[in-house]
């Protein structure tokens, strides 16, 4: 049996499971997800480095090219050839690096930004350009305006290497530095041409100088104080090269002294020094670089690899949990439900056929009747349930058993004293119909009638008091009788009968075994309309044949009923109800449902149109004879 309304267990069983359930899948999914994603993120940097980080470079490169060929161009007037070709070539860097940008996807939002800011530095090369070609710009402006562009792709940078491995992370921030720093040797190299074209170092041109000097350098040792050796070797190698001391050389005496005594002799040499570190540098650069790229995927291999070997091991211990909590969940729901059925067979089927056994028959239930609730369970709780619903059944066996016999009794106590006022009344009537007989006087003959019709009522109540018994009153007829003396008959047992007029019904007659408890009921049903309508109003007997029967209406003038007890009292009279002591009031009802269910009779209550109630008496055609014929005791 479902339950009829509320919320099954086994649902809130399943709620209460997916709390913790819900809870560890989560943190698995939490740290799967943490850790898978940093693998995954470190893939995806070999894509960054292919379509951003690489094409970007070789833009930085041609830029630092273009950066050189026209300063020298500004300050010289020669080489302009030069730097028409250097701007083809950075222009088709400019085209592959956007065309290569446009195809990566899923950035996150800082490198999407920082991406953004590269390319509108880049497109304000056009200005530096046209600013160059006119001549009139100062060369450190030159210097700077391309120096921007190079510092957006260096802050792209900054965005592409944040890595999840920390050791990874530091390489490549250092390696990224050291890139800084050679574009900075790159604005050095360009600066030295215009000192070199100038022949003196001028206080701006020292200023800018030296901030480059330390920044490199500052730069340089930091990069390399993080580097591992095998990245750092090359560097060192430098470092202790004739070249790098070459140029450190060549940028202290910039810094000083040719800032007052003018150019050195070996000022010549600066622009080969330059160019001799600048392709030393260029070339460990590429070399760093191509070496953090190739660590990049055995670090998220090995991250993937542990994630997944963590993430295994997590994801068999979620599913064991909940397995474990769906079978604890089904095993406590099937015992469940088997006790909800067995309780509800119990109270539904058991007990109610017990019950309606005992209305008629009060012996001792059987061991079938009274067999203890049987449910598999292996949960304590359950058992002790199991338990408590047998001694419940124990319990509420005895008291059904207790109150059928009690109300046997009260029964067989009502048909006893009831047989008695019947027999003594029925001597009564037969007295009385004597002392009719031998009474001429009108005074008294009337008195003897009141008495009579007072006794025939007494002697209704008492058979009515049978009938609540469920047993047959002594009365009874042989043969048919009409239905015009049935109808007479009822109300003369009713003691305001002058009110009520018998309409002529049609020529029928009533089978002799139904007269009594037809009778019985048309006179239980007139006697309600006359007790409950005015006194000057009439109440009207009328009667007609259907297809199925007879159908026999007693309508009164009184006030009616509202709706719902009338529903009310039409669904009681449409079963044979159960007498109820509580309502004595309604005696007679008790006494109609019970005839009516008895005979096969329909009983309805309607409003009558004239604002009180009509009883419809519906009698079946078995009661019915084929013609009316005299009647007979």
């Amino acid at each position: 049996m479902p339950p009829t309304r509320g919320r099954p267990i086994a649902l809130k069983l399943l709620i209460l499971l997916l709390v913790p359930l819900l809870s560890l899948v989560g943190l698995w999914a939490f740290a799967a997800g943490l850790t898978g994603g940093d693998g995954l993120r470190l893939l995806a940097i070999n894509d960054l480095a292919t379509n951003l980080a690489t094409p970007s470079e070789q833009v930085n490169i041609q830029l630092q090219n273009e950066r050189l060929a026209s300063v020298e161009f500004l300050v010289t007037g020669r080489g302009a050839a030069k730097v028409a070709k250097q701007r083809g070539q950075t222009d088709r860097s400019v085209a592959t690096f956007r065309g290569l940008a446009k195809n990566q996807r899923d950035l996150s939002p800082e490198m999407t930004a920082q991406l953004t800011a590269l390319n509108g530095k880049i497109d304000q090369l056009a200005d530096v350009r046209r600013d160059v070609d006119g001549t009139s710009v100062a060369p450190l402006d030159v210097i700077d305006g391309y120096s921007q562009i190079v510092d957006a792709s260096f802050r792209m940078y900054d965005a592409m290497v944040l890595v999840p491995d920390m050791a990874l992370y530091q390489q490549a921030r250092a390696v990224t530095m050291l890139g800084e720093a050679k574009d900075v040797l790159s604005r050095e190299r360009a600066l030295i041409a215009v000192v070199l074209a100038k022949g003196r170092v001028e206080p701006r041109e020292r200023e800018a100088f030296t901030g480059m000097v330390a920044t490199r350098r500052l730069l340089y040792s930091q990069a390399l104080s993080h580097l591992d050796r095998e990245l750092r070797g090359p560097y060192e190698a430098l470092a202790a090269s004739p070249v790098y001391k070459e140029f450190l050389q060549a940028e202290d005496a910039i810094r000083g002294q040719a800032a007052t005594n003018g150019l050195p002799a070996t000022a010549a040499t600066w622009p080969i020094d330059g160019q001799n570190l600048w392709a030393a540098v260029e070339r460990d650069q590429a070399l760093a670089v191509q070496s953090i790229v190739l660590r990049v995927t055995p670090t998220a291999i090995g991250m993937l690899i542990k994630i997944g070997v963590a993430g295994g091991v997590g994801l068999i211990a979620v599913i064991a949990s909940i397995m474990l909590s769906l079978r604890f969940r089904k095993r406590l729901v099937r015992e469940l439900a088997g006790l909800r059925d067995a309780a509800t067979e119990l109270a539904e089927v058991r007990l109610a056929g017990l019950v309606k056994r005992l209305r008629t028959n009060v012996d001792p239930p059987t061991p079938a009747e009274a067999a203890p609730v049987e449910v598999k369970a292996h949960t304590s709780e359950v058992r002790d349930i199991v338990q408590a619903f047998n001694d419940v059944q124990s319990t509420a066996v005895e008291a059904a058993v207790s109150q059928a016999r009690l109300r046997h009794g009260v029964s067989q106590v009502f048909v006893n004293l009831a047989r008695r006022n019947q027999s003594l009344l029925h001597r009564q009537l037969l007295q009385l119909d004597s002392m009719e007989r031998a009474t001429e006087e009108p005074e008294t003959l009337a008195d003897l009638f009141k008495l009579d019709h007072l006794t025939t009522r007494m002697r209704r109540h008492a058979e009515s008091l049978i009938i609540l018994s469920d047993q047959a009153p002594g009365r009874g007829w042989r043969n048919p009788v009409p239905i015009l003396d049935v109808m007479r008959a009822a109300v003369a047992e009713v003691e305001e009968y002058e009110r009520v007029e018998v309409l002529q019904p049609p020529p029928v007659a009533l089978m002799g075994a139904a007269v009594t408890d037809v009778a019985h009921l048309m006179a239980e049903l007139v006697e309600n309309a006359t007790l409950f309508s005015p006194p000057q109003t009439r109440v009207d007997l009328r009667s007609a044949v259907t297809p199925h029967g007879l159908m026999i209406e007693i309508e009164d003038r009184g006030l009616g009923l509202p709706r719902a007890e009338l529903d009310e009292l039409n669904e009681r009279l449409a079963k044979m109800p159960e007498f109820d002591l509580a309502q004595s009031d309604r005696l007679g009802l008790f006494v109609v449902g019970r005839l009516a269910a008895r005979h096969d009779i329909k009983v309805t209550l309607a409003p009558s149109p004239y604002g009180g109630l009509t009883a419809m008496v519906a009698l079946p055609s078995s009661l019915l004879a084929d013609q009316p014929v005299l009647s007979g005791r």
